[in-house]
């Protein structure tokens, strides 16, 4: 007899993976829309205020259980209603990154289903929306078209989650040591140890412990993979404190204006000039006094230095390797940006060098345009002028000089119009509206000192600026 090919599958829990928080304030309102009145259970709004801060924990199962004998008379058709009318509401909840990561394993041809212990006639209409195969949930007994208060089969929970995953591994061709899955629970660790692709989502704390002690993944499907959560912020948020320009005061005097212009909220593309080794840390000041997180692209070297490149890393920063030509940064960054955050790059790429660097014209490469055409993102330009006098690219660390500190501009402007046709044609749209941000000095075009060549160069530079007068940062692919 022919068997069909094992197939693969990506597995999905609901509460506090797919959706931030439970799911069932929804389902109870649209019941009580649909005139069905639910129970209140000893102790309710304990086991609930419970599970918003500490995930599932041991009254789980006997609340399930007491939940469905709940149901006994509740007409089918009514509780369908509901249902459907709940799955708007928690549309509303779907996490940012888990439409991309669904359609991720969808082009894999993975199945995708959601196994939950939230009982199937509520949750399924939900699992549609969001594009599932297939549901494992908890199933409520029914005659003569009203429930009668008993479960039909296991309770789709902890141990009994694994038995009904891999009954259903089995009827559908499901090889699971080839599938994924993904729970906040450490209810759950039995299925995620019955997969070879467990990843622990927004983890409850021991689930956090089990998953570092057994090497499985942990991410959170708010923010992009890799990004570090401490109590539930990300390093952004507890660094936000001292990211203030006041403290750069000592450095320079700064003149900023526009920063009222940077919206708080949607995918956003930030875009700077970039002069000095001042400017990523300026721009982050200054984009920190927004509220919102930012990924940075930056230079594979800025990553690989110790400490520095894994905060970054932990921060969300995105690492470029300019030399290898790949796209994968700039697919990270689209993610991101399909998930509503912001981004914020160089198109130069690198820091001009040589005469490159007093060119009026700013060249830039098409990485912002790109992300902006695949995404339809909003664009912001930040002008800056003056951070090479306080860090130039010749000196290891910045100056320190209190006396003299210098000026330094920075200016944010209007949303950049792109037409989205041409990169090459956007792309000096961007590089344009940077140097309109720019004072009057930088659009002169004049012959710079030996001294001024020079300290465009990295420390120890041993070639010959002549060689550098054609020199773009980098080029495009």
């Amino acid at each position: 007899m022919n068997r069909r090919r094992p197939q693969t599958a990506a597995i999905f829990d609901l509460d506090r993976t797919l959706i931030a928080g439970p799911s069932a304030p929804a389902f109870a309102s649209h019941l009580a829309s649909a005139g069905i009145h639910q129970r209140s259970l000893p102790g309710g709004d304990v086991i609930a205020a419970t599970y918003r801060m500490l995930g599932e924990t041991a009254i789980t199962a006997p609340t399930a259980r007491l939940a469905a004998r709940a149901t006994a008379g509740w007409p089918v058709e009514a509780v369908a209603r509901a249902a459907a009318a709940a799955a708007d509401d928690l549309m509303a909840k779907v996490q940012p990154f888990v439409p991309g990561v669904l359609d991720a394993h969808r082009e894999a041809g993975r199945r995708l289903v959601m196994a939950t212990t939230s009982p199937f006639p509520l949750v399924s209409p939900f699992a549609e929306r969001l594009g599932f195969d297939d549901v494992v949930a908890t199933r409520w007994a029914a005659e003569d078209g009203v429930f009668t208060g008993e479960i039909d089969g296991p309770l789709v929970w902890g141990r009994g989650k694994l038995e009904a995953v891999r009954a259903w591994a089995e009827d559908n061709s499901i090889d699971l040591r080839s599938s994924y899955a993904y729970s906040d629970s450490f209810y759950d660790a039995p299925l995620l140890d019955a997969v070879g692709h467990p990843t622990a989502v927004n983890a409850d704390l021991r689930l956090v412990a089990l998953a570092r002690l057994k090497g499985w993944p942990l991410r959170h499907f708010d923010k992009p993979d890799g990004v570090l959560k401490i109590a539930g912020r990300e390093l952004q948020d507890w660094l936000r404190p001292i990211q203030r320009p006041a403290l750069l005061a000592n450095l320079a005097r700064l003149d900023i204006t526009g920063v009222e212009k940077i919206p708080t909220s949607g995918p956003l593309i930030v875009v700077f000039n970039h002069r000095s080794y001042l400017d990523g840390t300026l721009v982050g000041t200054i984009l920190g006094r927004t509220g919102r997180p930012f990924r940075f692209l930056g230079k594979k070297e800025v990553f690989d230095v110790p400490v520095v490149g894994f905060l970054g890393k932990m921060a969300g920063g995105i690492r470029v390797n300019r030399a290898s030509g790949s796209s994968e940064p700039l697919e990270h960054a689209i993610r991101a940006l399909r998930a509503g955050e912001a981004v914020a790059l160089a198109p130069e790429g690198t820091i001009p060098r040589g005469p490159a660097f007093f060119d009026p014209e700013l060249k830039g490469r098409w990485g912002a345009a790109r992300l902006a055409q695949a995404t339809h993102a909003t664009v912001i330009p930040i002008g800056l002028w003056g951070t090479e006098k306080v860090w130039p690219r010749n000196r290891r660390l910045p100056n320190l000089d209190l006396a003299d500190r210098p000026e330094v501009l920075v200016r944010v402007g209007d949303p950049v119009e792109l037409k989205h046709r041409s990169l090459d044609a956007d792309t000096k749209r961007i590089m344009a509206a940077l140097v309109d941000l720019l004072p009057p000095e930088a659009r002169v075009r004049r012959i710079p000192t030996d001294e001024e060549l020079l300290a465009t160069f990295p420390a120890g530079y041993k070639g010959d600026p002549n060689h550098e007068s054609t020199r773009r940062p980098g080029t495009d692919t």
